[in-house]
């Protein structure tokens, strides 16, 4: 299998406002960049003195897990026969101090799943844990990963 890379540039644009004196008060403002596509506003959480209005970085991890999550579920339900209406995730991760350091420890991910009447539930059901399996994300992850679906044939 051939090995895939992936790049960014991350660059602390906090700067502007000055430099970093009072680790309290310097900026978290921060801007990641993407080859040819529109770049990201970040900065740290608001607990860590972060900007509310921008993403931080773990709502990043929590969106990447969820975000694979749901890439390959569309991917084995389509090759599984399932056809997918419609899949939402209201995902959630949990930062905790554990073994002395904080950690994302835990990433709960509730996707609510419409598929078409003719799809069989049984499968459907079965193929969230096929698609943890696979996914490429929590793979590469030591946090906990818990999947708790909602699935429902639209009528």
């Amino acid at each position: 299998m051939p090995t895939y890379q992936y790049h960014c540039t991350v660059e602390w644009t906090g700067v502007a406002a000055g430099p970093t004196i009072d680790p309290k008060t310097f900026s978290r403002e921060t801007r990641v960049t993407f080859a040819g596509r529109p770049s990201l506003d970040m900065s740290s959480a608001p607990e860590f003195q972060g900007d509310r209005a921008r993403v931080n970085p773990e709502e990043l991890f929590v969106a990447a897990v969820s975000s694979c999550q749901m890439l390959t579920y569309l991917y084995v339900a389509a090759r599984g026969g399932v056809r997918v209406l419609g899949y939402r995730d209201d995902a959630e991760g949990e930062l905790t101090l554990k073994e002395g350091r904080l950690r994302m420890t835990r990433v709960i991910l509730r996707p609510h799943i419409t598929i078409s009447p003719e799809s069989n539930l049984t499968i459907a059901q079965a193929l969230i844990d096929r698609a943890h399996q696979d996914c490429f994300i929590a793979s590469s992850i030591t946090s906990e990963v818990v999947i708790e679906p909602e699935i429902k044939a639209l009528h």
